[in-house]
C-alpha cells in the first residue's frame, strides 16, 4: 500500500491524505488568491507520484507548471524554513494537455448522440417544453437510423422534423415550431461560442485519461479552460459529461489501495447554479456511487456553501483556505463554513478562517477508519514542480511528445443524419438535363442507391451499420488506437434504436428527471 501523501504541515505534525481513502472525495475551498491552485498542484503531483492519473481543468493557465521542475526560489526557501521541512526533489510531472478548441492541447470531442438530449438541453438552456421536443428529435433520429454526430447533423434533423411535423404528429405527438426555433437559436449561440468544435469524431476515449508513463507515474490530464470558462454552461456540461462517462465506463472495484483516477472539478459552483432538484439528486448519486469504481471527485470553489448539502455530505477530505468577512452576509458564510468541519477544542474555526495567510489552510482528512479528523490549521507544503505557467514553446513541446499526439487532431466526418437527409432532398428533386431514351445506360444513378429501389445499396447499409470501418479515413494514428477509437465511436453512435438506448441508458438514468 502506498505511503500517506503529505499535503500540509504545522508545528506539531504533518497532515497527509491516505491513498486508500482518496476516492472518498473532497473539496478545496477559499477566496481568490488564497492558495487553492497551489494546493491543487501539490495534491495532483503527490497522486501522480504513486501512479494515480489525474484530470483537472486549468481555468487560469497556472497549472501548466506541473509539466516543469520547480526550483528553490527565495520565497519558497522562506516557506520551507518557516514550516520546517526539507526542500522536495524538484521534478516535473508527466502531463497531457487537452483543449475543447484544439488550441492549447489535444482536441476533446463527443458526439451529439453520446451527450444525449438531457445534457444538451442543459447546455442550450432549454425549458421543459423545449427539452421535450429535443427528446422527440432524438427519438425520431433513432427510429429512422439517422446518426447525430456533430452540430450540422442536429441542425439538419431539427429542420427535417420541423418541416415534417405534420407527418410525425400521429406517432410522436405535436411538435411545436416555436420550440424547434428555440433549439435552433440555442444551437447557433453554442456554435458562435466555439462549442461546435466539441461535437464530432474521433470522440474522446476515456481510457486515454487513465495512463501512466514509463516510470509508473500517473499522467496528469490538464484541460485548458480559460477560454471555455467564457461559456459557463458549456464548461459545466462538458465536465458533467466526462464524469458520467467515467461512471458508465468503469467497472466496480470496491475499495482499492489507491484510486484509478482523481477528477478535480474547478469552479464547481457553475455546475450547481440554477440546477433543478432532480439533477442535484442524480449528481449526488453519481458522486456516491462512483467511489466504488475507484474514482475520487474533488470540487474546487470559493465557498463550501456553493456545493449543495446533499453533495457536500459526500466529501470527506477537506482543505479550507481563507474567506473574507467584510459584510454581515460574508460573516454568516464564514460561520456556516466553520460548522462543516469536525470541531477542534483548541481552535476557533470560524475566527481562524478569516485569519489564514496565503498558503495556509484549515485541513481535515479522513483517518484510517474513514472518519473525518479534527480540523487543524497548517501550511500547504510547496510543490516539486514549477509554480506558475510554462511558456507557449514549452507547452507545444509537451503536446508534440504526448502519448496521444496525432490521435485526435484530425476530424472524421462519416455519413450521418446531415448527409442522409440532404441526399433524400436531392433525390426528390426533378432530374435536370435531357431525358434518356428507354433502355439507355447513359443515365447515372445517385451515388450509394440501388437503381431498382432508389434506396441505399447493400454496401452502404453495411457501411452505415459498421460505422465506416470499411472505408479509409486517411488518419495517421497508432495502430491500436485507430481500432479502439473507431470501434468505440461507431458503437456509441450506432443508428439502431436499441443500440442508441443502450449507449445512453446509463447517462439517462443518472440525469433523467
Amino acid at each position: 500500500m502506498p505511503n500517506p501523501l503529505v499535503i500540509a504541515k504545522n508545528k506539531d505534525r504533518e497532515l497527509a491524505l491516505l491513498p486508500q481513502l482518496v476516492n472518498r472525495h473532497g473539496c478545496i475551498t477559499g477566496a481568490t488568491g488564497t492558495g487553492k491552485t497551489v494546493t491543487l498542484q501539490v495534491i495532483a503531483q503527490a497522486l501522480s507520484g504513486i501512479g494515480v492519473p489525474v484530470f483537472m481543468a486549468d481555468v487560469k493557465g497556472d497549472l501548466s507548471g506541473l509539466a516543469k521542475a520547480g526550483s528553490a526560489t527565495a520565497r519558497i526557501k522562506e516557506r520551507l524554513d518557516f514550516i520546517g521541512v526539507d526542500a522536495p526533489a524538484w521534478n516535473a510531472c508527466p502531463v497531457t494537455f487537452w483543449d475543447v478548441f484544439g488550441e492549447k492541447g489535444h482536441p476533446v470531442r463527443a458526439t451529439v448522440s453520446d451527450l444525449g438530449p438531457l445534457l444538451l438541453a442543459r447546455m442550450l438552456n432549454l425549458n421543459d417544453t423545449q427539452e421535450g421536443v429535443l427528446q422527440l428529435v432524438f427519438k425520431i433520429a433513432d427510429d429512422n437510423g439517422l446518426l447525430l454526430l456533430d452540430t450540422k447533423d442536429l441542425r439538419a434533423m431539427l429542420q427535417h422534423v420541423g418541416d415534417s411535423a405534420a407527418d410525425f404528429r400521429t406517432e410522436y405527438g405535436n411538435i411545436s415550431a416555436a420550440s424547434i426555433g428555440a433549439i435552433q437559436r440555442g444551437l447557433i449561440a453554442i456554435e458562435e461560442q466555439g462549442g461546435d468544435r466539441f461535437f464530432g469524431e474521433p470522440m474522446l476515449n476515456i481510457d486515454d485519461l487513465m495512463q501512466t508513463d514509463t516510470n509508473g507515474k500517473g499522467i496528469i490530464n490538464i484541460l485548458a479552460a480559460d477560454k471555455l470558462l467564457n461559456s459557463p454552461r458549456l464548461y459545466s456540461t462538458f465536465l458533467l459529461w466526462m464524469l458520467s462517462e467515467l461512471f458508465e465506463h468503469l467497472p466496480e472495484v470496491g475499495d482499492p489501495d489507491k484510486p484509478k483516477l482523481v477528477f478535480f472539478f474547478d469552479e464547481a459552483h457553475l455546475l450547481f447554479d440554477e440546477a433543478p432538484k432532480p439533477l442535484l439528486q442524480k449528481i449526488e448519486q453519481v458522486v456516491r456511487l462512483i467511489r466504488s469504481k475507484g474514482v475520487g471527485v474533488y470540487f474546487v470553489t470559493q465557498n463550501p456553501l456553493d456545493i449543495p448539502d446533499i453533495v457536500l455530505g459526500q466529501l470527506g477530505n477537506r482543505v479550507q483556505h481563507a474567506l473574507r468577512a467584510y459584510t454581515p452576509r460574508d460573516q454568516k458564510a464564514v460561520q456556516a463554513a466553520a460548522e462543516t468541519f469536525r470541531p477542534n477544542p483548541q481552535l476557533d474555526t470560524a475566527q481562524a478562517i478569516t485569519e489564514l495567510a496565503v498558503g495556509e489552510a484549515l485541513v481535515s482528512f479522513l483517518d484510517e477508519k474513514g472518519r473525518p479528523a479534527m480540523v487543524e490549521r497548517a501550511f500547504i507544503v510547496p510543490p516539486a514542480s514549477q509554480i506558475g505557467p510554462i511558456s507557449d514553446v514549452e507547452r507545444a513541446a509537451v503536446i508534440a511528445n504526448s502519448i496521444v499526439a496525432g490521435v485526435y487532431e484530425k476530424t472524421v466526418d462519416r455519413d450521418s443524419a446531415y448527409e442522409k437527409i440532404k441526399g433524400r432532398v436531392a433525390a426528390s428533386q426533378p432530374a435536370a438535363g435531357p431525358v434518356e431514351p428507354p433502355g439507355s445506360s447513359g443515365g447515372a444513378t445517385q451515388a450509394g442507391t440501388s437503381p431498382q429501389s432508389g434506396g441505399p445499396s447493400i454496401g452502404d447499409r453495411m457501411k452505415d451499420a459498421f460505422g465506416g470501418l470499411f472505408g479509409g479515413t486517411g488518419i495517421a494514428r497508432r495502430k491500436d488506437t485507430v481500432v479502439e477509437a473507431m470501434v468505440k465511436s461507431a458503437a456509441r453512435s450506432i443508428g439502431s434504436q436499441v443500440g442508441r438506448e443502450i449507449i445512453r441508458g446509463v447517462l439517462g438514468s443518472i440525469l433523467k428527471k
